[in-house]
Order: C-alpha cells, then sequence, then structure tokens
C-alpha cells in the first residue's frame, strides 16, 4: 500500500497506563511515536482504577523492611497462577516490572510509593508476602497538566467534601471511627481539600495520579496523542502488521507503523455480545467499573486476521453495587471490616467475604443456580456497622440519601426476618446464619470459611477488634440490605502474546508487527489476581517490554 495518510515507528492503541508506559520508553529510544485513544478523554481504565502496581522486588520493598527477591516472587506465582500460563511468561514479567519501575522513575516524572502492610492476596502460600508489594504512583497536582487537565478520565465517585485519598489513606479512612491513624488521616485529607481551594491546586490522587504523570511526561518528550481517533482495524502486507485503520476527526485514515503497532486498548467488559458469548451466566455490561470505551474493538480485530486467544472467560472480578442511574461501586474494604455479611438467596453465607475480590466473584458464579442463586448475592450489616465504618464512600455518621431508600438500593428492617422478606431470602436460614456467624465472632473463628485468618482479610479489619479483626456480631437494630452482583475492573481475556508481548496465531507463530498488553492481552495473572495492582502492573510492564523488544529491531 502506497495511500498511507500518517506514517510513524510505532503506532500504540490506547491511553492507559501500558500504552503511555510503551510511548515514552519507545520515544525514549529515539523512535516517532503516535498514540491513538478512541474516547475524548485519556487515561483509560487505570485512571479509574485506585493505582496499584504490584511490582515483586520493587526498589522500595528493601527501603520500606521487606525482603523479596525474583525466586521468592516466582515461587509465589507458581502458587497462585500456576501452570495456567507458561513460566517464561511469567518470569518476564518478574524481570521486567522492578526494571520498569526504575526506567520511569530515572526518565520520566512518575514517582511512586510504598503501600505500607497492603498484603499480597495469598500471602499464605509459598513465596507470599504479608507487608504487600504495591505500590501507588505520588500524588500530582493536575494544574501542571495546564488544558490536558480536562481530558482526563476523572475518578467515577464524587467523594464528599471534595475529599481526595491515596491507597493507604483510603485505608486508613475506613478505620476513622476506630483509630487515632484514621482520626488524622480524615484530619489531613479535609485541611488537603481546603488548601486545594484556596490555591486551586488539583491534588490527584490513586489511577488519576498516575495518569496525570505518565501523560505529563508524555508533554515534555512531545509524544502525539490522538484523542477522539477510533481504532478500526489491522493492516496487514504478506501475513505482518504494518499499519492500522483509524477514524481521526470523523474521516478515516490509514496510518503507516514502520517498526510495530502496540494494542493496549483494554478488553470487552462493555460489550454484551461478547460477555454473553464468553463469560459466566448472568452477566450484563451494566455492573463494569471500566472504562466505557472497553469494547473489545483490537481484540476482535487480532482474531479476524488469525490471532490466538485465551482466558476470554474470566475477569478481574469483584463484588459490585448498582445505584440507580449511578455508576456501580467496587465493593473492597466493606467486606473486611466486622459486623458485615454476604447470603446467597437461601440466606446463608458461602463464602470468606474477607477474601480477595476475585475469589469472591469466583464462589459467586462456581456457586450459583437456579435452585440457590448466588447472583445476585446480599450484603447484610446493622446499626452499629452504619455508624462505625464507611459504606461506599458513605462515612460514618452519614446517612444514605433517601433515593437510596426510594428506589430499593438499600433495604431496612428492625428485625432479620422483616428484612428477609424485603429481600426476598428464607428468613429462618438468615436468622440461623447470623447467629452461626454471631456465635463465631465472639470466639474469634470463622469455621466455615476461615475470614480473618490471612493477612490479606486482616488489612481491611479493625485492629480494635478482638479476637478476630474481620469478625463482630451483627446485633442491633435495624439492619441493612444492599444487593450485591459480580462486578469487575475489565476482562482478563484477550490476545495470546509470548514474553516479548508479541501476538501469537493459533499453531504458535508470531504476528510479525504486533503486540498487545494488558487487558488487550491474555493475562500473565492466569485465573488468578496475586495482589493489589496486578492488573496495572502487567500492562505498565509489558508496556515496557513491548517497546523495548521494538526499539532493537534494525
Amino acid at each position: 500500500m502506497t495511500d498511507w495518510d500518517f506514517t510513524t515507528d510505532v503506532l500504540i492503541v490506547g491511553s492507559g497506563g501500558g500504552g503511555m508506559t510503551a510511548a515514552l520508553v519507545a520515544k525514549k529510544a529515539g523512535l516517532d511515536v503516535i498514540l491513538i485513544e478512541k474516547s475524548e478523554t485519556y487515561g483509560g481504565s487505570t485512571a479509574l482504577s485506585g493505582g496499584g502496581v504490584w511490582v515483586p522486588n520493587n526498589y522500595l520493598l528493601e527501603k520500606n523492611g521487606v525482603e523479596d527477591s525474583m525466586e521468592k516472587a516466582r515461587t509465589y506465582l507458581d502458587n497462585t497462577v500456576g501452570d495456567r500460563v507458561s513460566s517464561e511468561f511469567k518470569d518476564a514479567y518478574l524481570a521486567n516490572a522492578p526494571k520498569m519501575i526504575d526506567w520511569l522513575r530515572e526518565n520520566t516524572i512518575t514517582k511512586f510509593l510504598f503501600v505500607p502492610n497492603y498484603s499480597d492476596y495469598h500471602p499464605e502460600r509459598p513465596g507470599g508476602i504479608a507487608k504487600g508489594r504495591a505500590l501507588e504512583g505520588k500524588p500530582f497536582n493536575g494544574r501542571k497538566l495546564k488544558k490536558d487537565l480536562q481530558y482526563l478520565n476523572k475518578l467515577p465517585y464524587d467523594v464528599p467534601l471534595g475529599i481526595s485519598f491515596s491507597i493507604s489513606e483510603y485505608h486508613d479512612l475506613g478505620m476513622i471511627m476506630s483509630t487515632w491513624a484514621g482520626k488524622w488521616t480524615a484530619l489531613k485529607a479535609g485541611m488537603r481539600a481546603i488548601f486545594g481551594l484556596i490555591t486551586r491546586r488539583r491534588h490527584l490522587t490513586l489511577g488519576n495520579a498516575l495518569i496525570g504523570r505518565l501523560r505529563k511526561s508524555m508533554q515534555d518528550e512531545n509524544i502525539p496523542l490522538w484523542l477522539n481517533t477510533p481504532f478500526e482495524d489491522l493492516i496487514l502486507e504478506n501475513k505482518e502488521v504494518v499499519g492500522v485503520i483509524a477514524k481521526k476527526e470523523g474521516k478515516e485514515v490509514r496510518i503507516k507503523a514502520e517498526k510495530g503497532v502496540i494494542l493496549a486498548a483494554g478488553g470487552f467488559p462493555h460489550n454484551l455480545e461478547m460477555r454473553e458469548k464468553y463469560h459466566p451466566k448472568p452477566i450484563v455490561t451494566e455492573w463494569t467499573s471500566a472504562h466505557s470505551g472497553n469494547t473489545g474493538d483490537v481484540i476482535l480485530s487480532g482474531m479476524k486476521h488469525g490471532a490466538a486467544v485465551d482466558l476470554m472467560d474470566d475477569a478481574w472480578w469483584g463484588p459490585s453495587s448498582k445505584p440507580v442511574d449511578e455508576l456501580p461501586f467496587f465493593h473492597v474494604g466493606e467486606r473486611g471490616y466486622p459486623g458485615g455479611i454476604m447470603v446467597n438467596k437461601a440466606g446463608k453465607r458461602f463464602t470468606n467475604e474477607s477474601a480477595s475480590y476475585v475469589v469472591v466473584v469466583h464462589d459467586m458464579y462456581e456457586k450459583h443456580s437456579e435452585e440457590i442463586p448466588h447472583v445476585p448475592c446480599y450484603f447484610i450489616f446493622d446499626k452499629r456497622f452504619k455508624s462505625k465504618y464507611m459504606f461506599g464512600l458513605i462515612f460514618p455518621g452519614m446517612k444514605f440519601p433517601e433515593k437510596y431508600y426510594e428506589t430499593g438500593y438499600v433495604k431496612t428492617a428492625e428485625t432479620l426476618e422483616e428484612l428477609a422478606k424485603k429481600i426476598d431470602v428464607n428468613g429462618k436460614n438468615l436468622v440461623d446464619t447470623v447467629n452461626q456467624f454471631n456465635d463465631f465472632a465472639k470466639k474469634g473463628k470463622d469455621e466455615d470459611f476461615g475470614r480473618g485468618d490471612s493477612a490479606y482479610d486482616n488489612y481491611y479489619g479493625d485492629p480494635k477488634v478482638k479476637p478476630n479483626p474481620n469478625l463482630y456480631p451483627l446485633e442491633k437494630p435495624p439492619f441493612y440490605s444492599v444487593e450485591f452482583v459480580p462486578g469487575d475492573l475489565g476482562t482478563k481475556g484477550g490476545l495470546v502474546t509470548n514474553e516479548h508481548a508479541q501476538v501469537l496465531r493459533k499453531n504458535g507463530s508470531i504476528i510479525e508487527g504486533l503486540y498487545a498488553v494488558g487487558n488487550s492481552s491474555s493475562s500473565v495473572m492466569g485465573n488468578s489476581y496475586p495482589g493489589p495492582g496486578a492488573t496495572v502492573g502487567p500492562t505498565m510492564t509489558f508496556g515496557y517490554i513491548a517497546a523495548n523488544h521494538i526499539s532493537k529491531k534494525k
């Protein structure tokens, strides 16, 4: 083909953490780069996330008294991911993730903080670390982005009083009524909000901080970012990818990529047809917390041109709730706070509520049946829980909005029997379940599901509650119920890649010129979720790997 509208060395599709990292690495290697984004805003699902980055053996671990090594991390992945993905794929991640972090902090304004005590999700398994391996982007003044600040994907929830918080601060805020650390964090966050109003400083945290720093680094390198430019298809010559067809300013354009195309456009959480084809039932697109632009376009194009796919039936699941006319809320801390339980339609507990969110939703789907539905299930708590802990972003002492009751998002009753009627579950079973749970709480031992036995469970527990920080009786009326559904942070299945992030065909051969990272690719984490940031860590790492591999091409 000779009718190219634009030519570059590297064409990147998608402006999340993986795409931006790849763009920076390629540019620093002396290559011309164009990054295209279908939406009118940038940052993808990374910007909407907590911004955690799970990186074993990173430079901040030793500084914070955490012993780690590649061998220890490999042992852990072998005992979580297992042989679901190849050892070469896992080793590529383990070897390059800390290098990616070092490269970014040495070559860009991207800075990181250690998230203290945010445990691996299975710390009791060989190689696991209770003190955690997670990093997060250092908070950033969004005003430095100038006019580009308005195009940053905003965090999905309006926090009361305009308060912003980091991952570790969110943890402490959850304990505002229990610990001095919680009270101090609330005061600090409030003062910061007031200071921001006075000075017009935009204090970016979580995924916004990470993407904000990456975007500012791209500005410093003059890397083109084309918004409102949706990908349409790959262009191949002699079975090699040489460019893409996109739509720019409403016009179809052909962009030649002389050295490679990197697909970093997320998965297919907002593509109902794909979800119904691959995922367990029931499933809808309204439950996902992923960016709305994630509709699987690049995955479908790759498949059309012979690429293999894997893990298409899985996702980065998490129990979520869906207020009427609001975005879904992905529940993390609430399930760890003592005094709340999850029950199925029979009114019975079925899982360790405090476990990793992927584990809980796997249990929801695996145990779901027409006879005893587990989708949806119900989160049950009492007045004490409501007055002591956060639910969503409703702080202790704050009332639920009246519309939550009017729409049935929150149901409440003075007795468990009455609550059972309102949510149509077996009343006797619910009473028996709560009584048994209360006995476990008083003993400090969950004899059914081991809640509180793991350091991960304890991270969101209440340290003032003894002997088990995750268990406390439900005894104080009124009682509350919120319907929980299997939400997700994105889909996990995608194009199969090798250790260089190159896309493979079904026969294992390489599609030359084509790379895929993040949720556009089949996850290096297999069906597991080893730790906080195990979504963002791999997309950035394989973005780094892909750009380095391309830069070494002759």
